[in-house]
């Protein structure tokens, strides 16, 4: 399972385990440095290298790395400010070869960071925190180890000085740090290295970009998905939305609203009238509500007809807002998905009683307590249901204009009206819209981004 993302606790647990079967710590720390060493040869093609070395097991990481690299010809410079503390890091200390200086230029044009590894929990000060300053500084190919030096790993909290690296090596799983902000806009490209720890029990993942299929050959619009999109207050942010959900795959797209939608493209049905009505269609396979719907009493009351229909539902926006135990008591929480940024993600915390924590923690908290799949979206997207929790790639920067929200909204109720699955709904939306913005090329509106999600969509069949 090499997707699996740990926290620092069942990090240690799986390393354990691998011990108690029978794999020395030693040789965790062998498979662990002599991998990272094959990407480090990769980008170093034969230039002179560094290696900063802890005093604990990621600092012995590092030293069985110089190893590699000297016995392969490489021009290798350890520096360790203090000495190994660590047993099998000492063994590691023991085994090299070369020279150790407690302090350096780092004139070399490649150096890898391995002062600590996944379990910092305090701010890296002193001589650490001076040489990590200087790498910073420096140009030159930048490798961290695991994680860089000064991040926590769980949280992706920053506890010191933190250099842009062009490299991360994950050592053995991923770590929820990699991604979460603000630590996984310094990682450059990261790769995992194996060393042959039992991943199967993970309970949560780096997501993997899904392949989407085509209609089956006897596919209907109604076999394909109606989704019906409820506006409200304001006609702009429904219509976006709508129009996003045409591009990705629903077979029919309904705007239920009242509005006077001039410029709406012709094939976007809109209806007005009664929306208990509306909703009574046996056909709509999901439902979408909260952009533009507004919060006062009559948005109220359209967000408990959308919750007593007992279809699948996207809630996002002003809905999010509304959204309390009383209105949440009305439904089938197994069927609806929540789409907050991090205001309505704090908001919705406050409301259902959830605690601080980092982004990850509340949206795993935030799903157990309420049942509800949510969708904690941003530059670092995090998605808790009782199917797993998924972690995805950073999204473009040029995402954070307004509307974009509403595009993501339209696209992940569009998919849930394809197949009915909100985790799986959730999961294809963020590498549509993430595609999408790929492919709307820089300084997008949202509205040129609801258009790229067509290409998009063929992008992943």
């Amino acid at each position: 399972m090499n997707n699996a993302v740990l926290t620092v606790e069942a990090m240690r647990a799986a390393e354990h385990a691998a011990m108690q079967a029978g794999v020395s710590e030693w040789e965790l720390m062998q498979r662990a440095g002599d991998g990272a060493a094959q990407w480090i040869m990769r980008v170093a093609a034969g230039r002179p290298v560094a290696v900063l070395c802890g005093p604990g097991n990621n600092g012995g990481d590092g030293y069985v790395i110089a190893e590699t690299l000297i016995r392969r010809g490489y021009e290798v410079q350890v520096v360790a400010p203090v000495e190994p503390r660590s047993e099998t890091a000492r063994q590691a200390r023991e085994q090299y070869s070369g020279a150790v200086f407690a302090a350096s230029e780092l004139r070399q044009p490649v150096v890898v960071d391995c002062l600590f590894g996944y379990g910092l929990a305090r701010r890296v000060e002193g001589e650490f925190s001076k040489l990590l300053e200087q790498l910073s500084t420096n140009d030159c190919y930048k490798v961290a180890i695991d994680v860089p030096s000064v991040v926590e790993s769980d949280s992706g909290k920053v506890l010191g000085p933190l250099p842009d690296y062009d490299l991360t090596l994950a050592l053995g799983a991923w770590k929820q740090a990699h991604g979460l902000m603000p630590a996984m806009a310094a990682m450059g490209v990261k790769r995992l290295v194996p060393i042959g720890l039992d991943l199967s029990g993970a309970d949560a993942v780096l997501s993997a970009r899904p392949q989407l299929t085509p209609p089956a050959p006897d596919a209907h619009k109604y076999r394909r998905g109606l989704l019906a999109v409820v506006a409200g207050a304001m006609p702009g942010a429904p219509q976006l939305a709508a129009e996003a959900a045409m591009r990705s795959g629903a077979g029919y797209v309904k705007l239920l609203s009242d509005h006077d939608h001039v410029g709406a493209p012709p094939d976007l049905v809109i209806e007005r009238g009664a929306l208990e009505e509306r909703l009574a269609d046996d056909r709509i396979a999901a439902i979408l509500v909260g952009p533009g719907l507004g919060r006062d009493a009559s948005a109220c009351d359209r967000l408990a007809q959308v919750l007593a229909s007992g279809k699948p539902a996207v809630l996002d926006a002003d809905a999010l807002h509304l959204l309390d135990a009383e209105f949440l008591a009305q439904a089938d929480a197994r069927k609806l998905c929540v789409t907050p940024h991090e205001g309505e993600l704090e908001k919705l915390c406050e409301v259902f009683d959830v605690g601080d924590g980092n982004k990850a923690d509340r949206a795993r908290r935030l799903h157990d307590v309420t049942g509800l799949t949510v969708l904690a979206k941003g530059p670092d997207t995090v998605l808790a249901s009782g199917v797993m929790t998924s972690f995805f790639p950073r999204s473009s920067s040029w995402l954070s204009v307004a509307g974009t929200g509403d595009v993501l909204a339209g696209i992940v109720a569009s998919r849930l009206a394809v197949h009915g699955e909100p985790h799986r709904a959730c999961e294809e939306g963020v590498w549509l819209h993430h595609e999408a913005a790929r492919l709307a090329s820089p300084a997008f509106t949202a509205g040129g981004l609801a258009h790229a999600v067509k290409p998009a969509m063929a992008a992943l069949l």
